[in-house]
């Protein structure tokens, strides 16, 4: 293209003397006349000169890049509990960011302050100081309504106790988050979802005739069907044995890579952090470390050195 027809709606991102040719790098951003002055061009960039008829300019356009922001992030997060000398800061500051679209699991030594970021992220504690953002909304300030509306439209969560309603199939327990917001059921997405799960064949059943594992997937697929901005999972695999807990394991990868979710996970184990894409260590309510495609002997030595650290 010649940019003598666009210079004047050009959006310059820089410019190059190169012999008797401008060599422009911006984004084109509409068509004007062949006799456009680029005399704007030049002024933008702070380096006017007069316009030489004779130089011929050549475009060339640079690739744009999206810049996807996080589905949550911290700032400066501060939680105490308790006031005075026996005050407890539970969070000493933490700034964090959790990617879309990615599994990350939280770890650290018995009261690190794992849970209670966790519970500050989601919303169910109140900072003492500090910001979070949730799928662009800044939740600090909100009130109950308004944070209620947050998490039963934009949050998931996944407790170890699964907190499955026992008169209801594992259909009716799945769906509850929408029936209580009266919203309609997107079919599409909740047949990838069970299918996903394997749960096709379940879904008539009521917890009690469900194995552990089984539970904790329709516990997921409940998590998954309002299509959350986050879903937390806090010590998923506690309570289930180790086929149950691969099984669970499995559906949080696949619900991150195949779906799309966001998973941030709170564990003590580094069989089950092995699984996420990256391994926060919290120490004394400070991120320490960050470990990335990490393996369970990796994590493991990674709270052996912060266990040695203290």
């Amino acid at each position: 293209m010649d940019v003598a027809h666009a210079v004047s709606e050009c959006r310059v991102v820089r410019m190059d003397m190169v012999g008797d040719h401008t060599i422009v790098v911006g984004a084109v951003e509409a068509v004007t006349t062949e006799d456009a002055d680029p005399t704007p061009l030049l002024h933008a960039l702070g380096r006017y000169k007069v316009w030489p008829k004779s130089v011929t300019l050549t475009f060339q356009e640079e690739p744009v890049q999206t810049v996807v922001p996080p589905a949550l992030a911290g700032a400066a997060m501060r939680k105490r509990f308790g006031a005075g000398e026996s005050a407890i800061e539970a969070l000493k500051g933490v700034n964090v960011t959790f990617p879309s679209g990615a599994f990350t699991a939280v770890m650290g030594p018995s009261g690190s302050g794992k849970s209670t970021l966790l519970h500050c992220l989601a919303g169910l504690e109140t900072l003492t100081s500090g910001s979070v953002s949730l799928a662009g909304v800044e939740i600090n300030g909100l009130s109950d309504t308004e944070l209620t509306r947050l998490r039963r439209d934009k949050i998931g969560f996944i407790f170890q106790s699964y907190n499955l309603l026992p008169t209801l199939t594992a259909r009716q327990n799945i769906l509850l988050p929408l029936d209580l917001a009266g919203r309609a059921v997107d079919r599409p997405w909740f047949d990838r979802v069970v299918e996903v799960l394997g749960l096709g064949d379940r879904l008539d059943h009521r917890p009690a005739q469900l194995s552990g594992g089984q539970q904790v997937r329709v516990a997921a697929a409940r998590a998954l069907v309002t299509r959350p901005a986050v879903v937390f999972a806090d010590e998923p695999t506690g309570s289930l044995d180790t086929r149950s807990g691969a099984e669970v394991l499995s559906f949080l990868r696949t619900s991150v890579h195949e779906l799309g979710q966001t998973v941030v996970m709170v564990t003590h184990d580094p069989v089950a952090a092995s699984c996420a894409d990256r391994v926060l260590f919290l120490v004394d309510g400070t991120v320490v470390s960050e470990l990335m495609e990490p393996t369970a002997d990796l994590v493991l030595d990674g709270l052996k050195k912060l266990e040695q650290g203290r």
